[in-house]
């Protein structure tokens, strides 16, 4: 799967990286909290978040993650937009909540990137 794909699965509007939505998708995590990002992510991840500022955009490029979804039709603004170009990361917003947004692509057959708590401690 494609972000091409993920676009029209989550009916998602593109602020910024048109020209990357021809990026696989391997997997995909959804927090707010970018400590947890950066703990608990692969690169080349989609993230999905309500966090929409200059540090998510930093938070991505240095995980080195695919593109950022925000949820529930939040907008970046222009200084958001201009610092993913900078950094080449494709940006979207989807009216889905995190929860359903999670679920379609889960549906979809995106794998999680975030380890669970329960296969960190080995339970």
């Amino acid at each position: 799967m494609v972000l091409s794909d993920v676009q029209k699965l989550l009916d998602c509007e593109v602020f910024s990286g048109d020209e990357f939505l021809d990026r696989a998708v391997i997997s995909a995590g959804a927090a707010d909290l970018m400590s947890d990002v950066l703990a608990f992510t692969r690169s080349d991840a989609l993230l999905l978040t309500g966090l929409v500022t200059v540090q998510t955009i930093q938070t991505a490029h240095i995980a080195e993650l695919s593109a950022i979804i925000f949820v529930r039709g939040k907008k970046p603004d222009k200084t958001v937009i201009s610092f993913a170009q900078e950094k080449r990361i494709p940006l979207m917003s989807t009216p889905y909540s995190m929860y359903e947004a999670c679920g379609i692509l889960y549906r979809a057959g995106i794998p999680p990137t975030m380890k669970s708590l329960r296969t960190i401690e080995g339970a």
